[in-house]
This record gives structure tokens, sequence and C-alpha cells, in this order.
């Protein structure tokens, strides 16, 4: 890839690095992480983060899931090109790609956050590839992070300014990028030292901060995509952290919009749920695993 960094200072076992080369010059290289064996896993990361972000839930589902951790675009390792839209759509057509290029069937799409709005969209699209989605925390409501607290609201805002934003973005001083990310979990202790220097150290790629202003722009599209929920024919698990910035009304109304859907609350966990208690989506991942094998 033409503008990449070092590689990743995170390792987890057992999982190999690939990318599926563009096929136009409008579009970049994705790179996504790969371990285990069984049905196909797909998971899609929340925003500003990567496949990295599955750290603690890899490991726990490798065993009976052949895992696909995608980098969304321009997002963790995949190429950053000049011009690119990360609105949903461009968004969703890297999940598709990833899809397609690899000839996945019978896919299980975990998304968290932005990543979760991007499973059941790209759900809508591919009827015929996904088994079932698994959509942790939406993220399509107003606000997002920015209901975090004032200090997320003050950085967001200045990180979505037309003009400035991504000047603002590339100003990531470690104390309030730590403080920012402990916003969205329950358990501050889970956001592990290594993990903030990991993202800290893609956001200092040439042309990162263009990308992280772009998506935090985008959110209304995120939004927009909601409408695209009723269109889904897989089975869909809707988990939400009883911490996280989605309000009750937020929850009601996707549960309204999929009154098929099953619903989990965790207790006590925030936004980011496979920080906090990747155990539990594991779990749910067997159980869910197991029962669709019957």
């Amino acid at each position: 890839m033409s503008n990449e960094t070092p590689r990743p200072t995170i390792r987890i076992p057992g999982t190999t690095s690939h990318t599926i080369p563009p096929r136009h010059a409008r579009e970049g290289a994705l790179r996504y992480l790969k371990a285990g064996r069984g049905a196909p896993l797909v998971l899609l990361h929340t925003v500003r983060t990567q496949a990295e972000h599955f750290r603690a839930l890899i490991p726990l589902v490798a065993d009976r899931y052949t895992v696909y951790a995608l980098d969304l675009p321009g997002m963790g390792y995949s190429e950053i090109v000049p011009g690119a839209s990360y609105e949903e759509p461009a968004m969703r057509a890297g999940v598709e790609r990833l899809l397609a290029e690899l000839d996945l069937r019978d896919v299980t799409l975990l998304g968290e956050s932005m990543g979760a709005t991007l499973a059941l969209t790209t759900a809508a699209d591919l009827p015929e590839r996904i088994r079932r989605v698994i959509a942790v925390n939406t993220y399509d409501f107003r606000g997002g992070i920015a209901r975090s607290s004032l200090l997320a609201r003050a950085v967001i805002s200045g990180v979505r300014a037309p003009l400035i934003g991504a000047t603002v973005a590339g100003v990531e001083p470690k104390p309030v990028f730590r403080a920012i990310l402990q916003g969205g979990l329950g358990d501050k202790a889970a956001l592990h030292e290594d993990y903030v220097d990991e993202l800290l150290h893609v956001g200092a790629r040439p042309g990162y901060p263009t990308v992280a202003s772009g998506v935090y722009r985008n959110l209304p599209s995120l939004i927009a995509a909601r409408s695209r929920y009723r269109e889904v024919k897989a089975p869909i698990h809707l988990v939400y952290g009883e911490q996280d910035w989605s309000r009750p009304s937020d929850r009601k109304a996707n549960r309204a919009l999929l009154p098929d859907a099953e619903f989990t609350q965790v207790p006590g966990v925030g936004h980011f749920i496979s920080l906090e208690r990747p155990d539990i989506l594991a779990d749910l991942l067997t159980r869910e695993g197991a029962a669709s094998a019957n």
C-alpha cells in the first residue's frame, strides 16, 4: 500500500494479515485479519478503530469460525485514497468487496457501532451471502460519541467542522484521546494502553486525519441507513450495552423497526462491548452458531 506506516504494534496470536487489491484507481486496497476454522464470521469495527478492536474476541471464537476482521476503507491499515467518500454507501462497498473477493457465503456478520450499521445494510444488499447479523450498539442516532462527555463533544465538533476538521483530527494528545475512548466504557480499565498506542500509531498515517474527519462528518449517512434495516432477510440480534451512548428511545426505535430481531442488553457495559465483555459476544456467537447448525 502506498501510504502504509510500519506494521501494527499489536499481534493477535493465530491471525494472519491479508490485502485485497484495488480494482481501479478510485478504490483503495483493503487489509483484513484472518484466523480460525469453520463457518465464516466477518467482524466490522467501530468509528476511529480497526481490526485489532477485536483482539480479545477473535481467540475466543477461532475454534468455531473462520474469522475475517476487516479494516474499513481508509481506516486501520487499509489504503487511504485522496478524495474518497466516507459516506455509508462507500464504507458498505468495502465490506461487500471483502465478501465478493473471497466469495464468502453463509456468513455471520458481527459489527459494532458503525460496523453494526454496515453489517445490517450489507445484509440488505447481499441476502444470498448472509446467514445472520449481530448488530452491537448500532451507531445510527444523532450525536454519537459526542454524547459521551463535554470533552468528546468539543473535540468531535472540531473534527467535523468544515475546513479545519482534518487539522483538528490530526491533533490527538494521548490523555485526551484516552479519555474520549474511556467515555465509551463502563469499566475504564478495559481500555488497554497498548491499544491506545496502536490507534495513535495508525492516526499518524499520512492522510488519516482527513479520513477521521470524513467519517465523523458523514454520521448523517449512518442515520439515513436505518431505512435499509427492514430489507434484511437474515435473522438479526440487536445487542446494546446498558451504558451505550444510544438512549432508551433510540433502542426502542430500532426494536420497533425490527420487531422480529432478538434483543440483548448487557448490564454495566458501554459502547465498546468487544473491549469490555468479549466473552458475552463469544458466548452469543457460540450459542447461535450451534442453534443454526441444528
